[in-house]
């Protein structure tokens, strides 16, 4: 069978009403521009009977594919999951909610053949989302930016342009955890921008809290990221750096006759004060042994349990 020009990878998650209009809208630009095309959804276990509208879509178009998780595992183990079951030249990542349109297509693969790139990045100049929002998500990408190394832009998320040599070099990476921008990033491929246009949800809000952004973060750091231990190998410099000048200046008030004993509360102080960064050390440094006990343990970073309009022979891609 030959493989079509365009996969288009959308995770599944709280959108059930907005699957059909975007697999209408996606086959309307693909017959359009007069490519072949498939459809890759990826329910992580939507709990608003995303599925039941899947296996809608999947009986009445057979370009469209769908998968299941076994629980939620996450955005980015769908999209993983999507990519390796993808078999077009070029890929488009996109979310399900509406906000990515379908009719800037076009524009990722003018772009891309105008710059020869192999990735063309969608960027939100102007995003719908609500001042909240906006804040959240400038502080989570300037937080992932500093402890990563790597600038992130807030603007910038998942919606873009990828070529096959770029989708198989991610699907090659044998780590549970996996964030897809900083992949995408780490990779070296050079990205293109486009300005896109970012509409409003066209249903509910989005499953990403404040607390649940949060535990992201901390998961892509420490897998992306030895910054943290140097943040606590510098303190303890600093520390370490102003007791020995603090010592020197007591010695010689010592010999001077000037030695006077530090107050009770000042000593208590100072011992809560190593004591918690030490145990802060210690724990940092057992999160990263964790993390690496959890990836020699190889376990999958997804179980898919059903498939639609895609059966799995010998030769398909399998999570690891």
């Amino acid at each position: 069978m030959t493989a079509p020009k365009l996969s288009v990878v959308s995770p599944v998650y709280g959108s059930p009403t907005s699957l059909e209009p975007l697999c209408q809208r996606v086959a309307d630009v693909c017959n359009k521009m007069g490519i072949s095309y498939e459809i890759i959804l990826v329910d992580d276990r939507c709990p608003r009977g995303s599925w039941k509208v899947v296996k809608e879509i999947c009986a009445a178009n057979p370009f469209v594919k769908g998968m299941r998780f076994s629980r939620n595992f996450g955005q980015h183990s769908a999209i993983e999951a999507g990519l390796k079951h993808s078999t077009g030249e070029w890929v488009v990542v996109m979310d399900c909610d509406l906000q990515d349109q379908p009719e800037e297509i076009p524009n990722l693969f003018e772009a891309a053949e105008k710059e020869d790139a192999k990735i063309v990045l969608a960027r939100r100049a102007e995003r719908n989302d609500s001042l909240y929002r906006r804040a959240i998500s400038a502080g989570y990408y300037g937080l992932l930016s500093f402890m990563t190394g790597k600038p992130l832009d807030a603007s910038v998320a998942n919606f873009g342009l990828y070529h096959r040599t770029v989708v198989d070099a991610y699907c090659s990476w044998e780590e549970e955890q996996k964030y897809f921008p900083v992949m995408i990033q780490w990779m070296g491929f050079e990205p293109v921008y486009l300005d896109v246009a970012h509409s409003k949800r066209s249903e509910g809000k989005s499953s990403y809290t404040l607390g649940k952004l949060l535990r992201l973060a901390s998961d892509v750091v420490f897998s992306f990221s030895d910054r943290p231990l140097w943040i606590i190998v510098t303190i303890g410099l600093i520390i370490a750096a102003i007791t020995f000048v603090l010592s020197i200046v007591t010695f010689i008030q010592a010999l001077m006759g000037q030695f006077d004993v530090s107050g009770y509360p000042s000593l208590i102080l100072s011992i809560w004060f190593m004591g918690g960064v030490l145990i802060c050390s210690v724990g940092l440094t057992g999160i990263y042994v964790g993390r690496t006990l959890r990836e020699a343990k190889a376990r999958p970073s997804y179980i898919v349990a059903d498939y639609l309009n895609d059966v799995p022979g010998s030769d398909k891609p399998k999570p690891r």
